[in-house]
């Protein structure tokens, strides 16, 4: 939707969960045609390596359609099916550093600097504080390599999987100062979507002042339901006012699912 009509915040699509009615790579075109400059998706092949073909095929629909990509995440496992990323899964970590080299090399192309590298669920039989080691390590190796293109890791809270540890905005600063103090890294920056937040009992309105330095993504959707905003109790028009009004200038991720048709679910913006 044209930028101008809401006065600060910048939105993109979340192309992996709205415009599902189309295959993924029309999305982008169906974003742009709404009126939207800019998309984020989760990762969009079935492979943490996809083959070259594929690779071009979706690099070509991001550009033909005239859209910005803004963001976009690490190979998460198969996430219809509960997966919830692989930084902290040792049967799966090398899966995860081999695609290290794959996403940055679409985001350095397409001018995408935000990477989402959720952090993964609990594994049985594996100690959690082992679990948390790696993860330390595998964020720390994605931003070594992301900073060669300016771009940032982003760390998030995750609501509705009951193995995935990170829950508040604090669970993922922690990580991510743990991460800056043991590698020096810089870039690594917390995801605030702020309907897993809300829905995870996490204060909103404390984290978005207390974490602003912090916070290098925004994505949004209404509670109860994650649909579009003012479906339900949130309230996220003053929220985001509050974030953009404490210096937040980065883009807000539309992450919800459309309670009817795409289309009418961007009718809020108006």
């Amino acid at each position: 939707m044209d930028n101008a009509l809401v006065r600060g915040p910048r939105y993109a699509v979340n192309c992996s969960i709205l415009f599902t009615e189309l295959p993924l790579l029309e999305r982008p075109a169906a974003a742009k045609a709404a009126g939207f400059d800019a998309v984020e998706l989760w990762w969009p092949f079935e492979s943490a390596v996809p083959d070259d073909a594929q690779v071009e095929r979706f690099e070509r629909a991001i550009r033909d359609s005239g859209v910005h990509l803004v963001g976009l995440n690490f190979a998460a496992g198969d996430m219809p099916g509960g997966d919830r990323g692989l930084v902290s899964w040792p049967e799966r970590s090398q899966e995860f550093r081999d695609n290290i080299a794959v996403t940055l090399e679409i985001g350095e192309r397409l001018g995408c600097r935000a990477f989402n590298a959720l952090y993964g669920n609990r594994v049985d039989g594996v100690d959690p504080a082992a679990q948390d080691d790696l993860a330390a390590e595998n964020l720390a190796l994605a931003a070594t390599a992301a900073a060669t293109i300016g771009g940032t890791v982003l760390v998030e809270p995750v609501s509705g999987a009951d193995r995935y540890p990170l829950l508040t905005a604090a669970d993922a600063v922690d990580v991510i100062t743990r991460v800056e103090h043991e590698s020096g890294v810089s870039n690594v920056g917390l995801l605030a979507d702020l309907y897993h937040l809300a829905v995870n009992g996490d204060d909103v309105d404390k984290v978005i002042a207390a974490q602003a330095d912090r916070i290098a993504h925004v994505q949004i959707a209404d509670a109860p339901g994650r649909n579009e905003p003012g479906t339900g109790t949130l309230p996220l028009l003053r929220q985001l006012e509050d974030l953009y009004t404490g210096g937040y200038d980065g883009w807000v991720g539309l992450e919800y699912k459309a309670s009817s048709t795409t289309d009418l679910s961007f009718d809020w913006l108006r």
